[in-house]
Parts: structure tokens; C-alpha cells; sequence
């Protein structure tokens, strides 16, 4: 009869922690998105190492850089769940399921689900330093 008692508390527990564990995170959808980046410059690691910084301005303009001075310009559209990206380079469109996790950022690559994610690890209202290309 003592395994009863013991089994009581425990059932009592996974009622309440079961529920909380299998809510599914959902993406941000794209008001949410723009209400937590707008006039933000935010920076991001991929697996523990820097991998770029975004500055998002008004009316849904990016300018990217993978930290290394070259800039590129771009827009964020919602589309089919993601947010995604088109820079004037002509790559893309990039698409990334952003989530909010303990008041950061993070992100999955939608055009590639096994590139590994990515992790808001700064933040900033300064715009990016960006110096201009050279050559013919």
C-alpha cells in the first residue's frame, strides 16, 4: 500500500509538469517579429562561434553583415510561417523560423533544416560599421 502513496504525489506532478513539457514552441509570427527587432541591431553565434550581426530598420529593411566590414542591404517578408530574407546580392530567399527564448532571439534555417541554429547573443541601437566595397 505504500507504493499508493508515493505514486499519488508523482501523478499529481506529471498533471501539472506534463502539459507545460509538450507545448510545442511556435514561431514568431510576423508582428511579433517586427515589434522585437525594429531599430535593433542584434548579433548571433552559431554552435558557440559568432556568426553575423543584423540591423533592422524601419519598414521591414535589414543591412547584414558576417562580421567581416562587408554589408549587405536587404528586406524581411513573412512568408508561410518564416521570416524571410532577400539581399541585394540576388542570394536568397533565406528563411528562418524565429523564436523568442528568455527575452533572445533564436532561429532555424527553413532552407536547410540540419544548418545548425542560430542564438541572439547581443544587442545594440548603433548601426553597423560597414565599409564600402573596392574594385572595378
Amino acid at each position: 500500500m505504500t507504493h499508493t502513496r508515493l505514486g499519488l504525489p508523482l501523478a499529481f506532478t506529471l498533471l501539472f509538469v506534463l502539459p507545460v513539457a509538450a507545448q510545442e514552441r511556435m514561431p514568431l509570427g510576423a508582428d511579433a517579429f517586427e515589434a522585437l527587432v525594429e531599430g535593433r541591431t542584434l548579433t548571433y553565434e552559431s554552435q558557440g562561434q559568432p556568426y553575423g550581426r543584423e540591423r533592422y530598420g524601419p519598414d521591414r529593411q535589414v543591412t547584414w553583415s558576417f562580421l567581416n566590414g562587408r554589408c549587405l542591404d536587404g528586406e524581411w517578408y513573412p512568408n508561410a510561417g518564416a521570416i524571410c530574407f532577400a539581399y541585394e546580392d540576388g542570394t536568397g530567399p533565406e528563411c528562418w523560423r524565429f523564436y523568442e527564448e528568455g527575452g533572445r532571439l533564436s532561429a532555424e534555417f527553413v532552407n536547410d533544416p540540419a544548418t545548425p541554429q542560430l542564438y541572439q547573443t547581443d544587442e545594440s541601437d548603433a548601426p553597423l560599421s560597414c565599409q564600402p566595397e573596392v574594385g572595378v
